[in-house]
């Protein structure tokens, strides 16, 4: 392939994000978090489905059990099921601040569910970063987030990379066998010349891919924070990217429409001949 495709389907995202490869379906499934609406992507046949609900939802991650999937809306954690589709929430970590939202999570090799908050305007710190353990319970485990974006664990699941989004920060902390966080440390700190990171995923040499929003490209930083590798495309809003396929190697990223008049692909899905390999999601444990 050259160095990206657009997977061709009918809708473009206001707001992309959230990418999940799922070894089970054989498919890439993503968000569109203005759109109300999940999305997925057969590998396999090409098709693209998508299903609408009734409220904005940031990420779906694979329930252990086999059959569908957690889900991370704006009023809280969710059991989802598709065909037909079902949505039956469970805990609203924040009924207090009903403008906030949920923005994006990963699973860690444990079964828990790292998740961030933010105000729906990206106005004021009202966000956190929450753990969803496999027996329900919700934990908030750090605050003062305006745009939480982006967990991602480093192979060997001994550190999570979270991020804020507003600030440029990209934030490494320690977690211990109880799922708790230490040492939080700045990993990476962006200028606003250098575009503004989002989503991010580990590939299985240790490299973090970082999505720039309002930079038009994706960049792989090695373990000691260098910049290795820039790869740009043709829309400005990049959100998030996953590794997908039966050998990992197929890289995936998510874009938003909403706000980009100039960019000839904006709210695109694309895929990009990364040259590395992923290694395959966790899921939740329950």
């Amino acid at each position: 392939m050259s160095a990206f495709e657009i997977v061709e389907r009918d809708t473009r995202d206001r707001l992309g994000e959230g990418p999940l490869w799922s070894p089970r379906d054989n498919a890439l499934y993503w968000v569109d978090i203005l759109g109300c609406a999940l999305n997925r992507f057969d590998l396999a046949g090409g098709d693209v489905t998508r299903w609408t609900l009734a409220e904005p939802i940031g990420w779906v991650i694979e329930r252990a059990p086999g059959d569908g999937f957690i889900a991370g809306l704006q009023s809280g954690f969710a059991e989802l099921r598709l065909d037909p589709l079902k949505v039956t929430p469970f805990h609203d970590p924040e009924p207090e601040l009903p403008a906030n939202r949920m923005n994006d999570a990963k699973a860690d090799d444990a079964g828990r569910i790292w998740a961030g908050t933010m105000p729906f305007d990206c106005e004021g710190a009202s966000g956190s970063l929450y753990r969803l353990d496999p027996d329900r319970r919700v934990t908030r485990v750090d605050t003062g987030y305006t745009i939480a974006n982006g967990p991602a664990l480093m192979p060997g699941g001994e550190h999570l990379f979270h991020t804020d989004s507003k600030l440029g920060h990209v934030y490494r902390y320690r977690i211990t066998d109880d799922g708790s966080l230490h040492d939080r440390s700045i990993f990476l700190d962006f200028a606003d010349s250098d575009g503004t990171p989002d989503g991010m995923t580990f590939d299985a040499e240790g490299g973090l891919w970082i999505a720039l929003w309002g930079a038009g490209r994706i960049e792989r930083y090695a373990p000691d924070a260098s910049l290795d590798r820039s790869i740009a495309l043709p829309a400005s809003q990049l959100t998030s990217c996953a590794f997908a396929g039966a050998d990992l190697d197929r890289l995936f990223v998510t874009s938003a429409a909403e706000d980009d008049t100039a960019s000839p692909h904006a709210g695109a899905l694309f895929e990009v001949d990364a040259g590395v390999r992923g290694f395959a999601p966790r899921q939740f444990a329950s």
